[in-house]
């Protein structure tokens, strides 16, 4: 650091700050402060803990003591987070540091959650520093005159980059600070993020075109001990989610030697469930654990924030809603349940505990079958080598585009010709071509090919000097309430008929509900009564209820984790001494290599069994749960051509089962054939109904472009009438408008998210490459039992489905096998 910067008036006033706290700035912090000051745009990169906040927020600071001159009235420093949680724990840090650093700034919020009397005055006369979600910023661009409130701004900061990367929602922000940086091309531009695998791409994405752009990363590294917790013994033939019950027993005594707990499960039915199941087993627990999860009311989850950090709460069960750094003190102890199913999730979430940076991070692993010990292994090892997932920037969102073009015509109106150089700079639209850039505003004027007939489709006017403006006030208010990139599938406030709001729960779970049924929700025994205008009134129970399953539950097995999964299997039968985790398993692993094969890492394992069901062949790519549907639709459509036979499917993240009453007669060669890379996405496209698996996604797409109104004034539009409206207009395209780029995006979405074009290529290409092993069996193995199970659960009530379990496992025992 130059002597220069460290003698400079605002230098030597933060430190002191620092000092009187009994803080030291990082040399990280110190780097990005230096770097600000000369003039960069940049990223910042560290772990959770280390004061990421601080390296930016101060470097503003330091700026502003050193060069008043430049720091006009008004906002000086834009502040975009992801989540609205965390915009007000860090104003409220902000506005102390401010505070007793001796600056009269002011440090405001502006999401959805701020009350309109603030964003009038806030309209009137913008605080120096201002946090906003992405959503709440194209807001502020869609407002007459917006270049008003940027015309002293200096800097704009991005947290959590990671998080936003790889959405449409960074897309939002992407386009945003384009036409930020155009209206005021002195604006630096910095993003802090935790450790992906494409930091360089991701910096690329935030910032294209700075000629001073730079990467400051940490070089202190925060150490995490992974700690499984263990069944009392191993079961030969794991199953998903009954684990739960046995180690709950193991989990209490962690929970009471802590005085901080975060209990992190991956969906919110098993965050219920979990509360639940402490409770029964440690009564005590009442008053001192609480739940958190997004369909929770705010401000319960507010109060949950407020007296975890206060200590007050010995422990609270969480979805990821807790899982970016909101900013309360770092917990004590941090415990998953179940497999994280990605290396960087695992590591942000075992980041909360450890209350100084240089403390180690204890997060305890408790699996919810036996197998899931074998992900313990994994994420240790991908934790060593520090192999971390990249987050693949989304490109070419033409709905996001359309959205934002009427945003910009909203708020003052811009000249088609001015502002595409401006988008084609983004990286996400750097490919867009003139066609599809007229395409765009034609769209937005004509409402395109098909949509020239209907006013409602003309939003946007051409207005004698070629600029494109809103002119209808009607117009100008559905699209500011519909502005936003997260399509949610219709919620439902639940409410207590007395009065008193519980949380929110999906349209399509209180479908399948009858009158007084029971369900949990935010840890009570509810009982439904009625539906009326979106809401659900119940009233208390108590007693046995169901846990709502949300669509959004099951998070999918990152291809990271999995290529460790299949290493760590393959070495299973002979572990080193430090892999507690696989002596643990050896039972387990032994009866599987007895009654059928373990796969080394160039091997493919297959296994045919007969029982008394019928037949069964189960596939074992470890590739997650949302390559094997599309895997197994292939493989069943591929059989079907060699001779008719029809299938029943089931998945896990393991591997997936092709099902049938009749005989299964693949030789070895139809195997090779069936498992074969040749004419893949072609019989992709065969095998699963791509046009419906579009027709659902064009529903986002046509909510995000405006074809389809989501929220009206006072209501908001329910599930089915969105999918009805978008499947008519998804239908007219089909047939009149083929080459429409809304529709045509529907089918990349398909072929990028659901079908993993690229993740599906790879595995076939690892199987063409593998040696198939193809086992014959008349039981199942410790590989095949969850998988089945896991088709039985959608079929079978709980109390069916022990009793069937049970019958299975004792069948088992009697049985002998024969190898192929």
């Amino acid at each position: 650091m130059t002597d220069t910067f460290e003698n400079s008036e605002g230098y030597q006033i933060v430190q002191k700050w620092m000092n009187d706290k009994g803080m030291k700035a990082f040399s990280f912090q110190n780097e990005a402060w230096q770097r600000f000051s000369n003039g960069y745009s940049g990223m910042v990169i560290a772990p959770t803990g280390f004061g990421k906040t601080y390296s930016l927020f101060l470097a503003v600071i330091i700026d502003f003591f050193n060069h008043p001159e430049k720091y006009k009235n008004g906002l000086k420093l834009l502040w975009i987070t992801p989540l609205r949680s965390l915009a007000k724990d860090l104003a409220r840090a902000m506005q102390q540091a401010v505070d007793e650093i001796g600056l009269d700034w002011v440090v405001e919020v502006r999401n959805g959650d701020t009350d309109a009397k603030h964003k009038t005055r806030q309209t009137k006369n913008m605080p120096d520093v201002l946090l906003v979600t992405p959503e709440s910023l194209h807001l502020l661009l869609a407002q007459k005159n917006h270049e008003r409130f940027f015309k002293n701004l200096q800097s704009v900061v991005v947290d959590e980059w990671h998080e936003l990367l790889s959405t449409k929602r960074g897309v939002m922000t992407e386009l945003a600070l384009a036409v930020l940086k155009y209206q005021q091309p002195k604006v630096k531009i910095w993003g802090i993020t935790a450790t992906i695998g494409n930091l360089d791409q991701a910096l690329e994405v935030l910032i294209p075109d700075a000629k001073k752009r730079t990467k400051v990363v940490a070089k202190e590294q925060k150490k995490i001990e992974i700690l499984s917790v263990y069944p009392p013994e191993v079961e030969i033939l794991p199953w998903a989610g009954h684990l739960g019950g046995k180690l709950v027993q193991e989990v209490v005594p962690i929970i009471l030697k802590s005085k901080s707990t975060l209990i992190f499960t991956n969906t919110r039915s098993q965050s219920e469930m979990w509360y639940q199941l402490l409770l029964e087993a440690y009564p005590d627990f009442a008053g001192q654990i609480a739940l958190h999860h997004s369909s929770i009311d705010a401000n319960l989850r507010q109060w949950v924030e407020k007296n975890l950090s206060s200590g007050l709460l010995k422990a609270v069960v969480s979805t990821s809603s807790l899982d970016l750094g909101v900013d309360f003190k770092p917990v004590d102890t941090v415990i998953q349940i179940g497999s994280s199913k990605g290396v960087a999730r695992f590591m942000q979430r075992a980041g909360r505990s450890g209350h100084s940076p240089f403390e180690t991070s204890k997060i305890y692993f408790v699996p919810t079958h036996s197998l899931e010990l074998i992900e313990a292994s994994a994420l240790k090892e991908a934790v060593k080598n520090k192999v971390i997932e990249s987050r693949e920037p989304f490109v070419l969102a033409y709905d996001v585009l359309v959205q934002f073009l009427v945003t910009l015509a909203l708020g003052g109106g811009f000249y088609p010709d001015e502002i595409y150089p401006v988008i084609k700079n983004t990286y996400a639209y750097s490919e867009i071509t003139d066609e599809e850039w007229q395409w765009c505003i034609y769209f937005i004027t004509q409402g395109g090919k098909t949509g020239k007939n209907y006013e409602e489709f003309h939003k946007v006017v051409k207005q004698e000097d070629g600029k494109l403006v809103v002119e209808k006030r009607k117009i100008g208010m559905l699209h500011r309430m519909n502005i936003g990139a997260i399509v949610s599938d219709s919620m439902l406030r639940v409410k207590f008929l007395s009065g008193g709001y519980i949380g929110m729960i999906e349209e399509y779970f209180i479908s399948k509900l009858h009158k007084d049924d029971k369900f949990v929700l935010a840890g009570r025994v509810l009982e439904y009564t009625m539906l009326k205008d979106m809401t659900v009134y119940v009233k208390s129970s108590s007693g046995k209820a169901i846990t709502p399953s949300w669509l959004g539950g099951r998070l999918p097995l990152s291809s990271n984790l999995s290529f460790f999964l299949r290493k760590k299997l393959a070495e299973s039968l002979s572990p080193n001494s430090r892999e507690k985790e696989l002596k643990f398993l050896h039972p387990l692993l032994a009866n599987q290599n007895e009654n059928s094969h373990i796969p080394k890492e160039d091997e493919f394992l297959v296994e045919r069994i007969k029982t008394r069901e019928g037949y069964h062949l189960f596939f074992y790519p470890f590739e997650g749960r949302l390559v094997h549907e599309v895997m197994a639709a292939l493989l069943a459509f591929r059989i079907s051509k060699l001779y008719p036979i029809s299938f029943s499917m089931a998945m896990n993240d393991y591997g997936f089962e092709l099902f049938s009453d009749k005989e299964i007669k693949l030789t070895e060669e139809e195997l090779h054939h069936i498992l074969s890379k040749d004419n893949l996405m072609q019989d992709v496209v065969a095998s699963v109904n791509a046009t419906e698996m579009a027709r659902r996604k064009f529903r986002d797409i046509a909510v995000i472009s405006g074809m389809v109104v989501q929220t009206m004034p006072g209501r908001q539009v329910n599930n089915k009438s969105l999918q009805a409206s978008s499947g008519i207009i998804f239908s007219v395209l089909e047939d009149y408008d083929p080459q429409n780029l809304l529709l045509r995006q529907a089918y990349t979405e398909v072929f990028n998210q659901q079908l993993e074009e690229q993740r599906l290529t790879a595995a076939f290409d690892r199987i063409a490459k593998s040696k198939i092993i193809y086992v014959n069996s008349d039981r199942f193995t410790p590989l095949s039992f969850p998988i089945k199970v896991d088709s039985l659960r959608q079929s079978l009530s709980s109390e069916d489905l022990g009793t069937r379990i049970r019958k299975m496992q004792e069948a088992n025992m009697k049985k002998k096998t024969k190898r192929k």
